[in-house]
């Protein structure tokens, strides 16, 4: 876990938002970060973030990455949308019973890429139903996930 991400989580949460994720993208020039409304979830598991909410982030982070010193061109702040990214072991438990799209870092049976249902989330081991069997792996062994969106 870098230095960035419980900085993050602690300004975000202070304003009233959750840290879904964030990256540096193009050769760490753009900081991306995502957020979410805790408290007011839709049945699809998604917070209703605002264009409001970004720029009230967007202000504060800007500020406080500054005193901070850490090093950026472009900050973007959003919501983490539809088909949001799954990193830890809380957000696939928040999101079982959903559909998600696995990639692991090593082959099993000759397949690295899973599409299926989230079943259970024990520690940090992640159980997926697809295609009628049932598969585990442990996030060591994840390379990326995101939920598939349902329109």
């Amino acid at each position: 876990m870098s230095v960035l991400e419980p900085l993050l989580e602690r300004l975000v949460s202070g304003l009233g938002y959750r840290l879904a994720d964030f990256e540096y993208i193009n050769n760490g020039r753009m900081l991306r970060v995502f957020i979410e409304k805790e408290h007011q979830l839709t049945p699809e598991g998604q917070a209703g973030v605002t264009v409001a909410d970004c720029e009230s982030v967007s202000r504060q982070l800007l500020r406080v990455l500054e005193v901070e010193g850490i090093a950026y061109d472009r900050l973007e702040v959003s919501s983490p949308g539809l088909d949001r990214r799954l990193k830890k072991a809380a957000d696939f438990a928040r999101f079982a019973g959903r559909e998600a799209r696995v990639r692991l870092r090593h082959p099993v049976n000759g397949r690295r890429n899973f599409t299926g249902i989230v079943r259970a989330v024990e520690g940090e081991r992640i159980e997926l139903e697809f295609e009628g069997d049932r598969m585990a792996f442990d996030l060591a062994e994840l390379d990326r996930a995101r939920l598939v969106p349902k329109l």
